[in-house]
């Protein structure tokens, strides 16, 4: 990685209490006018004219429209975000907070929709975002985020061409939020510039209303969102055939194999993973949220991979599944995974319109029930009883799903009756992913289920007559599992 210096740097042989040499612009030493002037001249029109609409624009309008139906004569203020710091002065890949996206289809950082209430009733929208560098002043080349630094940026009339809205430039921002005596709510939490800029102008309240209504929103998906989910299952599952044929190496080295291999399609094929991958060999795959991803791989384990492709436009899946290293299931691993299969198509059979929210994971968990009392593992108690108590919760802690979208726990700031108490409705997309984990150290169960964790994960959409996995190209039962790695690995 180049440091943003153009000047050649002196060994550094300074003495205790001695100042390193002071930067501008990012750069060590002041630049001659000759080079300054030789910068700013030379650089051809790149402006492209004839750039076409994206594809979800049509459905950013729609989503703009209903936010301003909901909220007449106030001043909206939805930031993407800035750039976080790693270490240093390295920062982070950005990724924008997902309602900018949702509202706009943009991912530049530091972008900032504004919808300001017009008198005649109804929003203006405008999307704040940092325009082309200035070759004239040589903004491009001096600043630390200038383009020859960080790469073009599109122009405000590129943006609004592509975006389909008002662009104005971020720079001026400050002063737009100046203005005005309205009401005004922000989405907190992703530009503390902006914060600070509205601090005398906003309540918690009102901005904690608005935060959970652009949360609902993104419940139910229209076609965009549905198709961008559809693709994100597929190309997740060309990376878990990826991992199936690296196995030989993931063995000869250690999860992180497993992880890197995945994250390579996640960027081939999308823009990032969705979240932090969990490649659980053996032991590990009894932690529900192992990313560590640093143990052995051996034969005779079982891989718990649970992964998921974000693509370019954002949206995540989130599949799990769980398989032999050595290509075969044991006969108790092939019991436990069975009876976590029960589970996830007991809760899958529960998803469609009209169904309560909870219904899937009651029927999950009822199956789980089933299957631990049958086993002995909870004495003479009967499964009504240990569901009354939640005595199966010991092995299986988590809920048995969530929403799916932008973000991979979507829509999480909604409220309770709204999400987890309320129905579901066609274009709602949630997983459906029991799983029963036995931990190395559990005195409760007999040794030989200590260190096997099993957990099966779809990605399901509500249509109007029941359901769609959209992630059904994985195989889930254990026979197909075992001839699928076969195929992949002759």
């Amino acid at each position: 990685m180049t440091e943003r210096t153009l000047a050649t740097q002196e060994p550094d042989d300074r003495g205790a209490g001695q100042e390193p040499p002071q930067r501008k612009n990012g750069l060590y030493h002041e630049v001659s006018e000759e080079l300054a002037a030789n910068m700013s001249q030379g650089w051809a029109d790149t402006e492209r004219p004839d750039l076409r609409p994206i594809p979800q624009a049509g459905h950013t309008a729609r989503r703009r429209t209903e936010l301003s139906a909901r909220f007449p004569g106030e001043r909206l203020v939805v930031p993407a975000g800035t750039l976080k710091t790693r270490a240093n002065d390295m920062v982070y890949r950005f990724r924008p907070s997902s309602d900018y996206v949702y509202l706009t289809g943009d991912q530049s950082e530091n972008g900032v929709l504004v919808l300001e209430p017009r008198e005649e009733g109804g929003h203006e929208a405008t999307v704040f975002l940092l325009p082309r560098s200035d070759r004239a002043d040589g903004e491009f080349w001096l600043s630390d985020r200038g383009e020859l630094w960080d790469g073009r940026r599109n122009s405000l009339g590129e943006n609004r061409r592509l975006l389909g809205l008002a662009c104005g430039d971020v720079r001026a921002l400050a002063g737009t939020l100046e203005e005005g005596t309205g009401p005004v709510r922000l989405l907190r939490g992703h530009d503390a510039g902006v914060e600070e800029a509205l601090r005398d102008k906003v309540t918690a309240e009102r901005d904690e209303e608005f935060r959970v209504f652009l949360s609902e929103m993104r419940r139910v998906k229209d076609d965009f969102e549905i198709a961008d989910l559809r693709f994100a299952c597929e190309a997740t599952a060309r990376g878990f055939e990826d991992v199936v044929r690296s196995l030989g190496r993931a063995r000869a080295t250690s999860e992180r194999y497993i992880e890197g291999t995945f994250f390579l399609r996640a960027r081939v094929e999308g823009n990032d993973v969705g979240y932090n991958t969990i490649a659980a060999a053996g032991p590990h795959a009894t932690t529900i949220h192992w990313m560590r991803n640093d143990g052995a791989v051996r034969d005779g384990d079982l891989l718990l991979l649970d992964a998921g492709v974000e693509t370019r436009n954002l949206y995540t899946a989130d599949i799990t599944r769980t398989l032999p290293v050595s290509g075969r299931f044991s006969p108790l691993q092939r019991r436990i995974y069975d009876a976590v299969l029960e589970a996830q198509e007991a809760g899958i059979a529960a998803v469609g319109p009209g169904a309560a929210y909870r219904d899937f994971h009651d029927a999950a968990q009822r199956a789980l029930a089933v299957r631990l009392v049958e086993w002995g593992l909870l004495g003479d108690l009967t499964v009504e009883k240990v569901l009354e108590l939640g005595l199966q919760r010991r092995w299986t802690m988590h809920g048995t799903g969530h929403m799916l979208g932008l973000d991979v726990h979507d829509c999480a700031a909604a409220r309770t009756e709204a999400y987890v108490d309320g129905p579901l409705e066609p274009g709602m997309c949630l997983t459906v992913e029991p799983g029963l984990y036995f931990q190395p150290d559990d005195l409760t169960v007999p040794e030989e289920y200590r260190g096997i964790g099993v957990r099966i994960e779809d990605d399901i959409l509500v249509t109007e007559d029941g359901n769609e996995n959209l992630s059904a190209a994985l195989p889930r039962r254990a026979d197909e599992i075992e001839a699928w790695m076969a195929r992949l690995r002759a």
